[in-house]
């Protein structure tokens, strides 16, 4: 069903997700994506995020019915490196989803966590990703906080929004590196000329900063291994930085090259360590998983051990 808001005086030249989130009760995101899959009309044309509309103005706009997944529990192995009644921390292998999708009904973390916690996962993000406060890509290996209740979620949804969750990770990238250490902040958003692919940009982006540190590199100076620290937590991020600087992620067939994919199933890229507050006891908790076989072995055939 198609709904429509007139511009009222005090609501001119306010961003147009930001009005749609405000008027359809939905999430600033939600509205964005809208705009983007072209459900916003504005005055009758397709509308654009960075348009502002002015008073007396007309938005047209249509939710469409979410896809419903009918998300089971499944009797599938994970490594709990550390629980309690609040939430988990896990050792995700590299190749498993983190949480089912079309096109992903099944298999994923989140069928495996149903069944271990027996349903008892916090519902703030709804019935699809239950429990999951961040996320790594399904080719990336390593450490991943789950939380069980609406308390635990929202109190490590807030650490993350002020960047006091250290996440901490391992990768093989290309080439030589000229600094031992540095920064990259620039920022990230989805790519203007591939809407599949983030990218650094100006345009509808967010900040975005990662510090890399080099702690060995291949006796050719062909590859580099990384340890890499995130400051903030955008979509492919660590992928997209080192791509932008030249450096890829050895194996990304998304970001990376054919010639770099060292008979890899994807980007060599591990969630090394990961420390946080405890949001219910207060504890601070720090977590560091071994590296995965995959790693493991690249590193020692490339002669960076």
């Amino acid at each position: 069903m198609t709904e429509t808001i007139r511009i009222k005086v005090e609501q001119s030249g306010l961003r147009l997700d930001v009005l749609l989130a405000a008027e359809a009760g939905i999430t600033r995101s939600h509205a964005q994506k809208l705009v983007e899959n072209g459900g916003v009309l504005l005055n009758g044309r397709p509308a654009r995020k960075r348009d502002l509309p002015t008073t007396g103005d007309l938005v047209a706009y249509e939710i469409p019915e979410p896809e419903l997944l009918d998300v089971k529990p499944q009797n599938l192995p994970i490594e709990i490196v550390f629980e309690d009644e609040h939430l988990l921390v896990v050792n995700k292998p590299q190749g498993m989803v983190v949480h089912p999708a079309p096109g992903n009904p099944d298999g994923t973390l989140v069928n495996a966590l149903l069944y271990h916690c027996e349903g008892r996962l916090s519902s703030i993000n709804g019935t699809v990703r239950p429990g999951i406060v961040h996320r790594i890509d399904k080719d990336t290996a390593g450490l991943l906080i789950v939380a069980k209740t609406d308390e635990a979620h929202a109190g490590l949804a807030e650490q993350i929004a002020v960047h006091s969750f250290v996440r901490r990770y391992e990768a093989v990238c290309c080439g030589h590196f000229r600094e031992p250490e540095g920064t990259v902040d620039l920022p990230i958003g989805r790519s203007p000329s591939d809407r599949k692919k983030m990218a650094v940009t100006e345009h509808n982006s967010k900040p975005a900063v990662t510090h890399y540190r080099v702690l060995a590199e291949s006796a050719n100076r062909d590859y580099s291994l990384l340890s890499l620290t995130l400051e903030t937590g955008r979509t492919h991020q660590i992928r997209v930085h080192m791509a932008h600087i030249g450096h890829p992620v050895a194996g990304d067939p998304v970001y990376g090259s054919e010639r770099h994919r060292l008979g890899l199933n994807g980007q060599c890229l591990f969630a090394k360590y990961i420390q946080f507050t405890h949001p219910c006891t207060g504890a601070v908790l720090a977590f560091e998983a071994d590296r995965p076989a995959f790693l493991a072995d690249t590193i020692r055939k490339l002669g960076m051990q």
